[in-house]
């Protein structure tokens, strides 16, 4: 699937959860939280204003970002066997460093 971002969304690949709790004990998939961080893959040319010019996304792609835990819509990656996100740019709370 080739997704291409329209207006100011963005797509983002999640950061892999993790396995173990801070005690030790290992974690099954519906126990895990999904993190609420991720990866830009993608950007839109921003958005569209009324008098037909854009404004540009402050987020470029391989920024790391931390995101609320509501953003966005889920699509599986069919090739690369993953979730991605769809979201709106200001969806994103912050840039990691």
């Amino acid at each position: 699937m080739n997704l291409k971002p329209i207006g100011d969304r963005i797509i983002v690949r999640r950061e892999a959860s993790e396995g173990k709790s801070s005690g030790g004990i290992i974690l099954p998939d519906a126990a895990k939280k999904k993190p609420q961080r991720g990866k830009i893959i993608a950007v839109g040319p921003g958005k569209l204003n009324k008098d037909g010019t854009r404004t540009a996304l402050q987020l470029k792609v391989g920024d790391h970002v931390l995101f609320t835990s509501w953003a966005g819509d889920e699509f599986n990656d069919a090739k690369k066997k993953d979730e991605v996100l769809v979201m709106h740019e200001s969806d994103v709370l912050a840039v990691l460093e």
